[in-house]
């Protein structure tokens, strides 16, 4: 089996104990980026699997749509990456 080289770790634990990997990552051609996909990528950042500019540069996210990400869920949780709960959230 064949590994390919890579910067960084290639796992995190969570604090839930479950193991994040680069495999869990979506997709580098994502282009519809339902909440579930946020949340991995904000969790990536968070625990040290992908650095900010490494996951801003690989899913050409701005800087600004990934600081409103990693802000939802910080405030609010998961849930609020959700496009159905963003206008909830945003009134608070």
């Amino acid at each position: 089996m064949y590994l390919k080289r890579v910067d960084g770790p290639r796992q995190v634990t969570l604090p839930d104990g479950s193991v994040l990997t680069r495999a869990d990552l979506p997709p580098l051609d994502t282009r519809r980026w339902v909440a579930s996909r946020k949340a991995v990528v904000v969790k990536a950042v968070k625990h040290g699997l992908l650095t900010e500019a490494e996951a801003l540069q690989r899913y050409a996210l701005s800087v600004e749509e990934f600081a409103l990400w990693r802000d939802a869920v910080d405030r609010y949780g998961e849930a609020a990456l959700k496009v159905t709960a963003i206008q909830k959230y945003r009134q608070l």
